[in-house]
């Protein structure tokens, strides 16, 4: 599921892959919006290394994205605040709603512009850089 930033009032979880997953240089924007630990999974799709410290993904497909799912408090400041850090109101990200290999719908950030899909990672997982 691929559905753009359309209203989507029952998604309450978020789908990380990058920087903002525990221990990352963003995860201090999230951290304050998450309810419990989260659930490692995989999202179909592809992650790259943009040569810019933070990766980029493109969601579908027959690639595995390495993430985690976490279920968020105060959705809507949490997503409009994450939009902001995540580039999404400058076109660079777009928030879609993904289904994890979990089961969960979530909102996950992919990249809009092809010029960051600098290097594939085929493996799936930015901590594996």
């Amino acid at each position: 599921m691929n559905d753009g930033m359309a209203n989507h009032g029952d998604v309450r979880h978020l789908f990380v892959y990058g920087t903002l997953r525990p221990g990352e240089v963003r995860w201090r924007y999230l951290e304050p919006y998450v309810v419990g630990d989260g659930i490692d999974t995989f999202v179909a799709g592809d992650v790259y290394d943009t040569g810019l410290e933070y990766p980029a993904a493109r969601f579908g497909g027959s690639g595995r994205i390495t993430g985690r799912i976490y279920e968020l408090v105060r959705e809507s400041e949490a997503l409009a605040h994450l939009d902001e850090v995540e580039g999404a109101v400058r076109g660079l990200y777009r928030r879609v709603v993904v289904r994890s290999e979990s089961g969960h719908a979530a909102w996950a950030y992919e990249c809009g512009e092809d010029a960051l899909l600098v290097r594939h990672l085929e493996h799936g997982d930015w901590a594996q850089r």
